[in-house]
């Protein structure tokens, strides 16, 4: 038996982009609509290069940090930035945020399915040709993936 989605979430992934910032700010104009609560999503990636590390540049000198804490700040960082920006936007101010660890992908689709989200709607890059063959879509594996509906927000052509 299929479980029931709740209508009221929509799910927004972030990597603290300005492709996210654009799907964070349709997702909130959806969320009036629908009376939807936003849940944003950041999926720390482990890279094998510095397993549990993100590097940071201090004044003068490298170090590292845990990745859970530097995506924590990364994302009041971004919320805070947004909610600057787009006063106004209610689900944005109100929305609350979730940090997990694993592979973006696969973390999205099963945040989604845990939350019984009614809709996931991120920011893509838009990248064609070569890089996109190289560099693969996140977005567009999430649409593959995922049992609910995606929304794909691209990145404008201002940028």
């Amino acid at each position: 038996m299929a479980k029931k989605r709740d209508q009221n979430i929509l799910l927004v992934p972030v990597d603290f982009t300005s492709y996210s910032e654009e799907a964070l700010v349709f997702a909130s104009e959806l969320a009036k609509c629908m009376s939807s609560r936003l849940l944003v999503l950041h999926v720390i990636h482990d890279p094998a290069e510095a397993p549990g590390f993100y590097a940071q540049t201090g004044k003068k000198k490298k170090f590292l940090q845990s990745m859970e804490e530097v995506a924590e700040e990364m994302m009041e960082t971004f919320l805070k930035k947004v909610r600057k920006a787009y006063p106004n936007e209610t689900p944005i101010t109100k929305a609350t945020s979730l940090l997990v660890v694993g592979t973006p992908v696969k973390r999205i689709v099963e945040v989604a399915e845990k939350k019984r989200a009614s809709m996931i709607i991120i920011g893509s890059h838009g990248r064609t040709g070569l890089s996109h063959l190289l560099i693969g879509s996140k977005a567009e594996r999430v649409v593959q993936l995922s049992p609910i509906p995606v929304t794909v927000v691209k990145g404008s052509s201002r940028k």
